[in-house]
């Protein structure tokens, strides 16, 4: 018997669906755990003591540790994937203006969105556009922990595989 009911499969947005200054919001937010910040750390080879070492980092500016600023960009970005780019990406272009103004810590939650600030079609790659996205993060309290201005190449909808 075939099943007869509509089916919608969840993907990101092909180029013609991004609209300029729209805001996304990504959610749930992602607490991050003290586990998350020295799997990442270990698994990237970035001993810094600052991320690892709880004694010393009690000692240095911010009285703690601070969640390695990479898993904060990671997690910021692969927040923004299931609604803007899962499965119409064909590739990130690059990232510019990434800033780390405020630490997160052991325990924060991560809330991220992401403005659409522009968009053209590629001129030699046919069927496909490039769209720039303003990524931004902030802790439950409200602060600002990241930016990031990543720059993507998405499928037309008409030529998308």
């Amino acid at each position: 018997m075939i099943d007869e009911r509509r089916t919608i499969e969840q993907r990101g947005l092909y180029y013609e669906e991004f609209d300029l200054g729209v805001r996304y919001l990504h959610r749930p937010g992602r607490t991050v755990t003290e586990a998350d910040n020295v799997l990442f750390s270990t698994l990237t080879m970035n001993g810094q003591a600052l991320h690892l070492d709880a004694a010393w980092a009690a000692t240095q500016p911010f009285g703690q540790r601070l969640v390695n600023s990479m898993f904060t960009l990671s997690t910021l970005v692969g927040s923004s994937v299931a609604q803007l780019t899962q499965g119409t990406i064909v590739a990130n272009l690059g990232f510019a203006e990434v800033t780390f103004p405020h630490p997160l810590f052991h325990g924060d939650t991560l809330y991220s969105e992401t403005i659409v600030t522009a968009k053209r079609l590629s001129a030699s790659r046919p069927g496909q556009g490039i769209v720039t996205l303003g990524h931004t993060g902030r802790n439950q309290s409200g602060d600002v922990v990241a930016t990031a201005v990543r720059t993507v190449l998405v499928w037309c909808e008409e030529e998308a595989p």
